[in-house]
């Protein structure tokens, strides 16, 4: 039993040592110490993006795997990653057409998600819930969604961190893949710190559905007629939450206090990165869908997501889709939504109804090709991250493509990139239209791209090419099993 005469110093010193902690936690940034959501441990060790990193992928039946992997069911495995082993992590392929197409096409090279605490409560990357492994799906460059979501960080867009990684399954080569941060728990605090918001993941049910909910359109103050935005949450939303958010479609309806409902500069910054990428397997597109739609007191804010089909090669479900490179580099800045009517994206539409928005939204373009464009760092980028993987590549195993078609992809996509800067530029000075009816009264007016071919970035040709290659290598995996 501890005598009397320490129990006066034992409780100063708990008193002391309590106010210590009181101060670091409320001062502890202005004193230097950073917050633990701010720079997680997995920012530094797998999304360095200084080099090509590792993940080993150990699963028993590799071949019943791919098999089933379509149905998008986690299993567990275990995965090493640059060497350090982690248990019992959910595994599972991830895609929408890609996926579809994959397993019509009978190839086995599917994007994947690993799922840190899916089958053990607790557990994490250095503080990441889940990761996906991207396949580059018809992006023979493998660079297309890197440069998107550094194009996104540059102008201040919260984005998801990813660097590259060669995949490995029981220690049998299965290819070059991009890691990507998935927008969840880990992403919110990153971006939002401890007390973040709702995170939500819109997708249609069908493209034969009007699908307003998911274009972010008012419909009603039911709730319930949103089951594309609340059946589709990352995190377990109240009553409450969905009626803030509701509350917030009906104000964008409006076209009235926007600042009280949306992230108005976060929204021009994304869309200007997302109008110059002429991505419309998006929000801007037919689809409508693959955005983040994040809400914190009633504010929401669109975040980005999947890029592969971006640069003009959005294709599916479009019954004639624009094949000629002259329309898609010039495609007009002002009205960039294809496959729908500008009325049906208020995010957008409603914004650049305002002269202050719409000069705004002028401004950051300016910025995004004087900065990031015209500056040199664009293409300093692209050829850095194309010589860090173009070894790996060369030897990729499972590639969708020859590694003459990826350099000629690498090519194509900074070719089209700096024909689009010339083009947008050129918008900005009035002297190529930027909407789309001034584009129809001047069809010869806008750069000229017909020096390039955008299908060369990846298309469906690729896929019918690509099935003996990864049957091989699916079956050294398999005979390294038996």
């Amino acid at each position: 039993m501890v005598g009397s005469k320490y129990i006066d110093r034992i409780c100063i010193g708990a008193v002391i040592l309590a106010g210590i902690l009181a101060v670091l936690l409320l001062f502890g940034e202005q004193l230097g110490i950073p917050k633990a959501s701010a720079t997680p441990g997995y920012t530094s060790r797998l999304f360095d993006s200084s080099r090509v990193h590792t993940v080993d992928i150990q699963i028993d039946d590799w071949g019943a795997f791919v098999q089933q992997a379509p149905q998008e069911e986690y299993v567990p495995c275990r995965v090493e990653i640059d060497g350090e082993e982690f248990l019992q992590v959910g595994l599972r392929a991830k895609g929408n057409n890609s996926l579809r197409l994959t397993e019509e096409y009978g190839l086995s090279r599917y994007s994947l998600k690993l799922e840190f605490d899916r089958f053990l409560e607790g557990g994490n990357y250095y503080g990441l819930d889940k990761l996906s492994l991207d396949a580059s799906f018809q992006d023979n460059s493998y660079l297309k969604t890197y440069i998107a979501y550094d194009m996104m960080a540059f102008m201040g867009v919260p984005a998801p961190l990813c660097s590259y990684v060669w995949v490995t399954v029981n220690g049998e080569d299965w290819g070059l893949f991009l890691a990507v941060e998935e927008p969840e728990e880990a992403f919110a605090r990153r971006n939002f710190g401890r007390q973040y918001g709702k995170l939500y993941k819109p997708d249609y049910r069908s493209l034969e559905d009007e699908n307003a909910d998911v274009a972010l359109q008012y419909i009603d103050g039911d709730p319930d007629s949103y089951p594309g935005i609340f059946e589709n949450a990352k995190f377990k939303t109240s009553e409450a939450d969905q009626k803030r958010l509701v509350e917030a479609l009906r104000v964008l309806s409006t076209g009235k206090d926007l600042e009280t409902a949306v992230d108005v500069d976060g929204a021009l910054r994304y869309f200007t990165v997302q109008a110059f990428v002429m991505n419309w397997d998006s929000y801007l597109g037919y689809t409508g869908h693959n955005y983040f739609l994040y809400e914190q007191d009633g504010i929401l804010r669109i975040l980005p997501w999947d890029y592969n089909l971006a640069f003009g090669t959005y294709a599916l479900g479009m019954t004639d889709p624009i094949r000629d490179p002259n329309l898609l580099i010039n495609s007009p800045i002002d009205t960039p939504v294809l496959g729908e009517s500008m009325d049906k994206r208020p995010l957008f539409s409603q914004l650049m109804k305002y002269d202050a928005y719409f000069t705004r939204y002028h401004a950051y373009f300016d910025a995004f090709l004087s900065e990031y464009m015209e500056s040199g760092r664009f293409t300093e980028t692209l050829r850095q991250m194309a010589n860090q993987i173009s070894p790996y590549v060369r030897n990729d195993p499972t590639a969708f493509c020859s590694y003459t078609d990826y350099l000629l992809a690498v090519d194509t996509l900074e070719q089209a990139c700096l024909l689009r800067a010339q083009s947008v530029r050129g918008q900005l000075q009035g002297e190529i239209p930027s909407t789309t009816q001034g584009q129809q009264q001047q069809p010869h007016a806008g750069v000229d791209a017909s020096g390039i071919r955008l299908a060369d970035l990846g298309d469906f040709e690729d896929l019918e090419s690509a099935g003996e290659k990864q049957a091989a290598a699916l079956e050294a995996i398999l005979k390294k099993a038996a």
